[in-house]
């Protein structure tokens, strides 16, 4: 062992001693204590009144998850909605928090009805929380567990970046790349009623030729939003082919019901397609991956089912060369995120609102955003840091409960039922 490696591992089971977890002469040499889940603590910011980062009808819950375990150690961890997440949080009480995987499929398997969207959600903050645990108890950022740094940052795309005074659409996107983005995303969105098709399309592929005009071949990109029928999509990303116009992505140009349109769409058009955002685990997305129908996955945090489940889409993703790009959530969500993608060499863009000012009072410290880029950083776990004060309690689960049982293989891992 090199004198640097010898003195890394000495400072990280150092920490470990700190927080009493080293065990000296175990074969546990990570020191891990065994310990158990003693509550999971649930709350809203004090700033949202609906745990929806303001916007009640997008179903994206920004509630906090704090897991405690009996030894004093806290995880934090995003998501969910109260019903759901009694379900889930009941059925980790009393036991070893650092069995991540194994939580994962109880909570996914645990009830007669195989998890949906909205219970993912749930189960996935959950996941966040005991992956933060894990790196806070021995010592080191997350994406040193998840196989160390294959990037040094991750770049950035703006939706809605601030147009300048009075400024036009090729301000606003000058702007976002003067300010470090690598891409400016611009946006079908039209949701005023009714809507002339036709216009529609007129109107966004001129807003196309301009932005290409202004910030050149993959510095910029465009949401449909899923607001076009399927004829009408296809006819506005051919006319992107004919114009010869090169965006980083077009994203979401359909709604997501039915993931087999993309068959046809594939053939229509050469440009980049990106899709997922409304999409689950990894069982969502896969033929979508597997027939290599778009060239960006979508899916985020905590919506996918937490970092265990995101790390096998990304992982599925790398065998077909496909890149990620996860839609924005909430911002401890974007924190696991960038460990995440820290630790794997896939293409990879994240998505930030408006030019990343945007600060949240309970989270002194979350992600890392500067020159419109996400850092990893060396804080234990997700590195983010709650304010107590600016929450408020929605729930307490400190009783096990334990949902249908489930069969065990021999080995003691549970079976695919």
């Amino acid at each position: 062992m090199t004198s640097w490696n010898r003195r890394t591992l000495l400072k990280g089971l150092g920490a470990v001693a700190t927080a009493g977890l080293w065990l000296p002469g175990t074969a546990n040499a990570l020191g891990l204590k065994p310990d158990k889940i003693k509550a999971v603590h649930y709350y809203r910011n004090t700033g949202d009144s609906n745990g929806r980062m303001g916007q009640p009808m997008i179903n994206q819950s920004s509630n906090v998850i704090v897991i405690e375990t009996e030894s004093g150690l806290r995880g934090i961890g995003e998501g969910g909605e109260p019903t759901s997440m009694a379900e889930c949080a009941s059925m980790m009480i009393g036991l070893d928090p650092f069995r991540t995987e194994m939580h994962w499929q109880r909570m996914v398997r645990g009830m007669h009805y195989v998890a949906g969207r909205e219970k993912l959600h749930a189960l996935g903050g959950l996941d966040l929380a005991l992956w933060d645990l894990k790196g806070k108890a021995l010592g080191v950022p997350l994406w040193q567990l998840l196989g160390g740094k294959a990037r040094d940052y991750i770049e950035c795309y703006s939706t809605a970046f601030p147009r300048p005074p009075g400024g036009k659409l090729e301000d606003a996107a000058r702007a976002c790349i003067a300010a470090g983005f690598r891409v400016y995303r611009h946006s079908t969105d039209n949701r005023t009623g009714v809507v002339d098709r036709f216009k529609l399309v007129r109107a966004i592929f001129d807003d196309c030729v301009l932005l290409q005009k202004t910030v050149g071949d993959g510095s910029w990109s465009l949401d449909f939003h899923t607001e076009f029928d399927p004829s009408d999509a296809i006819r506005l990303a051919g006319m992107m082919d004919s114009a010869d116009l090169h965006p980083y992505f077009i994203e979401d140009l359909i709604r997501s019901e039915n993931i087999g349109s993309y068959e046809n769409i594939r053939k229509l058009t050469s440009q980049p397609i990106a899709v997922g955002e409304q999409f689950g685990y990894k069982w969502d997305v896969a033929p979508l991956i597997e027939r290599e129908l778009i060239n960006y996955v979508r899916t985020a945090l905590p919506n996918t089912g937490g970092i265990s489940e995101y790390m096998k889409i990304l992982a599925m993703a790398e065998t077909h060369y496909v890149g990620m790009i996860p839609h924005f959530t909430s911002p401890i969500a974007e924190a696991a995120l960038v460990h995440c993608l820290t630790a794997s060499s896939v293409p990879a863009l994240m998505e930030m609102l408006g030019d990343g000012s945007r600060t949240f009072p309970y989270l002194p410290k979350m992600y890392d955003f500067r020159n419109g880029k996400m850092w990893p950083n060396e804080r234990p776990g997700l590195g983010v840091e709650l304010d107590m004060s600016k929450l408020v309690k929605i729930a307490e689960y400190n009783k096990y409960q334990v949902g249908m049982p489930l069969n065990l293989r021999p080995d003691g891992s549970y079976t695919q039922w």
